[in-house]
């Protein structure tokens, strides 16, 4: 490594080389017509954020490093000249620390020397190392090593998702380091011939490679090239789906739910890094319910709802008010019965007070998607079952689409920015359009129980 010259332009950097592995032709878009890139959007946006922020807060682990970050994303160059001289100064932690071989760039997020040995680390905001981690990672491992740096193990550091908030953020404790050095041996032959191949595509610009959609397109991420794709691609029609009604099924169904009626939903945020005592990593921390009572055949519904004043809400508030909500007998309907039910579960440990009333909750539960997803199927449905497509289908007259808030990744976000929200009249219409909202999903409910009792 020559610490003094700056090597040319590279051809393939980690996420290029990534892209190609997942398809040729984001990568050809991505080089050739990156104008025809989708528009990220603030969720996505937060996304990339937050692996920035988590990946600052890992460098906590090794404390007293260099930096080698470019200046901007046209610098990687300069950061590998960098790199080379801190590492000829003597310096034990490099945080992203660049490298550079035959066209291949790469950063790594955490470079430390122990020992006389170098050890790479690479952050990541999951609670695991998943598949994707692993050629990721060996990318790195061959471009470094290659470049002339020899490692002695190369880890991920993720989440621990073990790790529960008590006073200050224990970054020690937040974080694991899991050795994927085993693994990424095992991938240096593909690395080697994978990288050859798509260098080669983007050095001669060939015709765009011609690659159909299919699941590749989100996995193991969503390409941001879909929409040009989904313009540029025409698929035959797939036959629209057939009506189908169990009638057996539904009146089954219907059997076992028993008056007074409690349509039931919950609204949570989570973040990565855990802010408050009792959280952890990725926690879904509820800040609002919204339920529609039925008491009678006859008696029109009643609807009760709690939204939380702050993020840092009560969670034995949000409890201790749906429970006073939710009286002692009566089925309580839920669409998607896993996320209130694992919620419930995790209120059950925190708060072993009340283990007995909520254990009784959970057993009066019943998922009202269980009949729209095998046994009531509508064209209207597109092959889904989601309640934001199986509701328009079975009530036309109704639909998230004119609401402020129309989904549940939404209202998330909007509750959790609230704490930045200075406008007072801001403040209220968001809470506003989440109470709209939440009281939307259980009144659907409402209105999907009656369809079903026509059937």
């Amino acid at each position: 490594m020559n610490m003094n010259v700056k090597p040319p332009k590279h051809i393939l950097s980690k996420s290029t080389f990534m892209y190609g592995c997942q398809c040729p032709k984001r990568l050809w878009l991505h080089k050739y017509q990156p104008n025809e890139r989708d528009e990220i959007d603030e969720e996505q946006q937060a996304v990339f954020q937050q692996g920035t922020d988590i990946g600052k807060l890992a460098e906590q682990l090794f404390p007293g490093g260099v930096d080698a970050r470019p200046k901007d994303a046209f610098s990687y160059q300069q950061s590998v000249a960098d790199t080379a001289k801190y590492i000829a100064k003597g310096h034990e932690v490099i945080y992203e620390a660049a490298f550079q071989y035959e066209g291949l760039l790469c950063a790594v997020d955490i470079l430390v020397k122990q020992n006389d040995q170098w050890y790479a680390y690479e952050v990541k905001s999951n609670t695991s190392v998943k598949p994707q981690h692993i050629p990721d990672a060996a990318f790195q491992y061959y471009v470094i090593t290659h470049a002339g740096l020899e490692l002695t193990d190369f880890s991920i550091i993720h989440l621990n998702n073990q790790y529960i908030r008590k006073g200050d953020l224990n970054v020690q404790e937040l974080f694991c380091a899991e050795s994927v050095l085993e693994n990424i041996l095992l991938e240096q032959d593909f690395i080697h011939s994978q990288g050859e191949s798509l260098k080669e595509m983007l050095q001669h610009k060939k015709d765009m490679p011609q690659v159909e959609m299919g699941d590749h397109c989100n996995k193991p991420y969503a390409c941001d090239f879909q929409g040009f794709c989904t313009a540029d691609y025409e698929a035959e029609e797939d036959e629209p789906e057939e009506e189908y009604i169990d009638k057996e099924f539904v009146q089954e169904f219907l059997s076992a739910i028993e008056y007074p009626i409690y349509h039931m939903d919950f609204e949570s945020w989570s973040t990565a890094v855990p802010q408050h005592d009792g959280h952890w990593p990725f926690r879904q921390v509820c800040f609002q319910y919204s339920v529609h009572v039925e008491r009678s055949a006859d008696a029109a519904p009643e609807h009760y709802e709690y939204l939380a004043e702050g993020t840092h809400c009560s969670s034995l508030d949000f409890l201790e008010s749906l429970l006073k909500v939710l009286g002692k007998k009566g089925t309580i309907l839920v669409y998607n019965k896993t996320f209130e039910a694992t919620r419930l579960k995790e209120l059950m440990r925190e708060y072993p007070q009340y283990e007995k009333a909520i254990q009784k909750v959970l057993d009066r539960m019943v998922d009202l998607m269980q009949p729209f997803r095998k046994h009531v199927r509508l064209p209207a449905m597109q092959g889904s079952y989601s309640i934001k497509k199986v509701l328009p289908a079975m009530v036309p007259e109704l639909s998230y689409d004119e609401l402020p808030i129309g989904n549940g990744g939404d209202a998330s976000a909007a509750f959790y920015h609230l704490k930045d929200t200075i406008d007072s009249a801001d403040v209220e219409r968001t809470r506003k359009a989440l109470l709209e909202y939440c009281k939307m999903d259980t009144y659907a409910m409402v209105r999907l129980l009656g369809v079903l009792r026509g059937i």
